[in-house]
């Protein structure tokens, strides 16, 4: 193949063969990034992991919320630097900017039981409009979303509101479908 370079341009005299190298330098690019990706790790879903999952599920909570709890889901206790067979029980904490979860493993990975809470994210719209509706004019200055999971029982998530209007102020709590409890 022929190059001219004239005022710093480069033209080719075989158009042909310049298309020819074009294609092949693409292939060859292409094999190499396909021949150096890593494959995807694996997610072991186990029955301990879909029982939590499915007990503090609710889909309409934020993605940072949704994240940290898969991600207490799928830690392994058994290959973390802590790991030591003589302890029953072990105390593992995740932290977001929004808020935590503090979770139990016992010695053979299954979570037993986590405390999680979070502040002021946003709230699920079936909540906000039955307090748009029972509070017709206050506004939600702040909120926390406690969830207490027990392997044995399930999820138990409240909703800590608290509403504002002028001066006025109070707190309410809800269960996650918006109904108030005591």
């Amino acid at each position: 193949m022929q190059a001219i370079i004239t005022n710093n341009n480069l033209k080719f005299k075989n158009m042909k063969h310049f298309k020819t190298t074009l294609v092949t330098g693409f292939l060859l690019a292409g094999f190499a990034i396909a021949g150096s990706a890593q494959p995807l790790p694996e997610v072991t879903v186990t029955g301990v992991t879909y029982k939590y999952l499915s007990a503090v599920d609710n889909k309409e909570l934020a993605p940072p919320i949704r994240t940290i709890e898969k991600r207490a889901a799928q830690y392994d206790i058994k290959t973390s630097e802590f790991y030591n067979d003589d302890y029953d029980e072990y105390y593992i904490s995740f932290y977001l900017p929004e808020g935590y979860i503090l979770a139990t493993y016992d010695k053979n990975g299954k979570l037993m039981r986590t405390a999680e809470k979070y502040k002021n994210t946003a709230i699920p719209p079936v909540i906000a409009q039955k307090m748009a509706k029972s509070y017709p004019g206050w506004k939600i200055p702040s909120n926390a979303y406690l969830v207490n999971y027990q392997e044995a029982s399930g999820a138990k998530k409240v909703w800590k509101i608290q509403l504002e209007k002028g001066d006025m102020r109070f707190n309410i709590k809800t269960d996650e479908k918006g109904t108030l409890i005591d």
